[in-house]
């Protein structure tokens, strides 16, 4: 059985941007950082803040509730309020469309 994915084409993430897609009901922020594409829950594991609109800032997506910030290569936190890491998600290219992929990259 085929894992569950979201679909984003290329062109709509260009460097230093994030966008939102839906996964199975659960939301992901797709982030550009320099050319290498991440995928984390899109939801603060502080106060269920949607991360997404916060933006980036480098390779840290920034929440915009209470401005913690987490690592779109990792997941972690690095910064307070936030304690706890967002779930990652696997981004594969293939041609012009990124392919999000319900499943923990592997590093």
């Amino acid at each position: 059985m085929p894992e569950p994915h979201a679909t984003l084409p290329v062109a709509d993430l260009p460097p230093g941007t994030v966008q939102r897609v839906m996964l199975n009901d659960e939301p992901v922020a797709v982030c550009n950082v320099d050319g290498r594409f991440y995928a984390i829950h899109d939801r603060c594991t502080h106060a269920d803040a949607p991360l997404s609109p916060g933006g980036l800032e480098g390779c840290h997506l920034v929440c915009t509730w209470h401005g913690a910030t987490f690592d779109v290569r990792t997941g972690q936190p690095t910064s307070p309020p936030a304690s706890e890491p967002c779930r990652r998600y696997t981004v594969e290219r293939q041609g012009d469309t990124l392919i999000v992929i319900d499943r923990v990259p592997n590093d």
